[in-house]
C-alpha cells in the first residue's frame, strides 16, 4: 500500500491538531504518511519532498503550521498536487491570526486551499472529497460519512424535542 495523502507539519507540537486529519483518513481507509518538516529549519528537505511528491504517488498534501506558517506555501511553490493548509495555534502565535493569514494570503500562481484555525479534521475531509472524484469506492464511503452527519442532526433534533420547558413554543 502506498500513501496517496501526505500530512506534514512544521513541528511535532502540531501533532494534536494534525492527528484529526490522520484519524479521518484512517477511518476512510485512505493510505497516508505523516511527517514533520520545517520550511525554516530544513528548507532543502521541504523542496525535495514537494518536488517529488507526485512521483511518489502523493495526490494531496495536508500541511499544518503555526506562527509564521510558511510550510504550506513553500510546499505549494514546488508541488504540482493540491495543498491544503491548516493554520495551527502555537506558543508563538498571535492568537492564530498570523498562521491564518500566512497560509491564506498566497500570491497568484501558488494556491493553498486553507481550512479554519486548527481544522485538520476538515482538511482530511477535503482531501477525501478530492480523492473521491476518481475513486468510486471512496466516493461511496464519503457519501455514507455525509449521511451519518445528517442523521446525527436529525437525532439531535429528536432529542431536543423531548426537552421540556414551560415557555417553549414549537
Amino acid at each position: 500500500m502506498k500513501a496517496v495523502v501526505s500530512i506534514i507539519m512544521g513541528s511535532t507540537s502540531d501533532m494534536p491538531v494534525m492527528r484529526k486529519a490522520a484519524d479521518f483518513l484512517n477511518s476512510m481507509q485512505i493510505p497516508f504518511e505523516i511527517n514533520a518538516l520545517s520550511a525554516h529549519r530544513v528548507p532543502e528537505k521541504v523542496e525535495e519532498f514537494a518536488t517529488n511528491a507526485q512521483a511518489r504517488g502523493i495526490k494531496v498534501i495536508i500541511a499544518g503550521a503555526g506562527g509564521a506558517a510558511h510550510l504550506p506555501g513553500v510546499v505549494a511553490a514546488f508541488a504540482t498536487v493540491p495543498v491544503i493548509g491548516v493554520p495551527c495555534r502555537s506558543s508563538i502565535s498571535i492568537d492564530g491570526w498570523d498562521s491564518i493569514l500566512s497560509i491564506l494570503q498566497m500570491p497568484p500562481g501558488i494556491p493553498v486551499a486553507t481550512v479554519g484555525l486548527d481544522a485538520a479534521y476538515n482538511a482530511g475531509i477535503l482531501a477525501g472529497q478530492i480523492l473521491s472524484t476518481s475513486d468510486d469506492a471512496l466516493h461511496s464511503r464519503m457519501v455514507e460519512f455525509k449521511m451519518n452527519m445528517k442523521q446525527k442532526i436529525v437525532k439531535a433534533n429528536q432529542d431536543l424535542a423531548s426537552e421540556k420547558f414551560d415557555f417553549r413554543v414549537q
